[in-house]
């Protein structure tokens, strides 16, 4: 395993600035979550790493080497795509397989035979062995797709939205699976997603790019109760960040234009009256949509609450966060 540093990464294709001058450091068995909307860059990230296209300008390092002019193979990465990306001609245990056959690694049979059956038996895919990939369900052919790097112990693992296309219970069952293996291999694991769910249940490390450019980097506490821009703030947090201007409660600080309040953050039961436009029970919690003058609100209350459409309920900020007119918190 290994720690990976990007100093003073850029990417343009065209006219477009895929990365701008992004340095970052993914420290030795760490899982690192990268977060932003389409075109942020995350995908051109995971792409330069793993050598599939080369920056501009600036360098990348892998377990203190340089990456400059080494091809894909030389880097001793894996790759995880959001679409599948088998082959299918061949069976699960013929793609699971494949990885190990490279010359370069130059492994035994008997060693290849081992790691297959046991990545088959953690990705409950054992008697799929013999099944062509075309033969597989979505779910099956991705879980393939993922064991395919698992199965080659590299220095890092790349995985982009490796779980996006799975139906919500083996997305939370692979969740729990992939953060197990890492922890317990002590691999390097930079991850591309947008499920915010995934970020702060499985990274170590969350890094949020808008616009090619690295905004924040740390951990996923940190992001979520520090948040060092709007941005940043409305990337983790389900149901996300409320953000109101700041003078819709007293005591904003100056140069405040804009206070974001986390669901948790708006406290009920006294301060001033707002009205109860939605209520959505889930079981675990139940959601309230807020009218407060004449700004939407979401926060969160008991499971059993009995709150209904057209009730006024009073609330009041705890702790919440400020921003400035460049949407940078104070």
């Amino acid at each position: 395993m290994a720690e990976v540093i990007l100093r003073g990464v850029t990417k343009t294709f065209g006219d477009h600035n895929a990365l701008e001058n992004v340095s970052m450091t993914i420290p030795n068995g760490s899982f690192v979550v990268l977060l932003g909307p389409t075109g942020a860059g995350k995908t051109t990230t995971l792409r330069l790493v793993s050598g599939l296209d080369q920056p501009d300008s600036g360098e990348i390092l892998i377990a203190g080497q340089s990456m400059r002019g080494l091809t894909p193979a030389q880097r001793n990465v894996a790759m995880v795509f959001q679409q599948y990306s088998l082959y299918p001609h061949l069976t699960v245990r013929q793609n699971l397989e494949f990885p190990l056959k490279s010359p370069l690694l130059n492994t035994a049979q008997a060693e290849i035979e081992g790691k297959v059956s046991a990545i088959a038996e953690m990705l409950q895919i054992s008697h799929k062995l013999d099944n062509k990939a075309t033969a597989l369900s979505g779910g099956e052919m991705q879980r393939v797709s993922i064991g395919r790097a698992l199965v080659r112990n590299p220095q890092v693992y790349l995985m982009d939205e490796p779980l996006s296309s799975l139906d919500a219970k083996l997305r939370s069952d692979l969740r729990i699976e992939l953060k197990s293996i890492q922890a317990n291999s002590g691999a390097t694991l930079l991850y591309v997603t947008h499920d915010q769910i995934e970020a702060m249940t499985m990274a170590t490390h969350v890094g949020v790019l808008q616009n090619g450019k690295l905004i924040q980097f740390g951990s996923p506490r940190d992001l979520y109760e520090k948040p060092v821009s709007t941005y940043a703030a409305t990337r983790l947090g389900q149901p996300r960040i409320n953000l109101l201007p700041a003078d819709v409660f007293a005591g904003a600080p100056p140069r405040a234009v804009t206070i974001g309040l986390r669901p948790e953050q708006i406290l009920q039961g006294r301060g001033e009256d707002s009205l109860v436009t939605r209520v959505e029970h889930l079981g675990d919690q139940t959601r309230l949509h807020l009218s407060f003058r004449n700004h939407q609100l979401v926060t969160v209350t008991e499971p059993h609450s009995v709150l209904r459409h057209g009730d006024i309920v009073k609330i009041q900020p705890d702790s919440p966060l400020y921003f400035d007119a460049d949407g940078m918190r104070i």
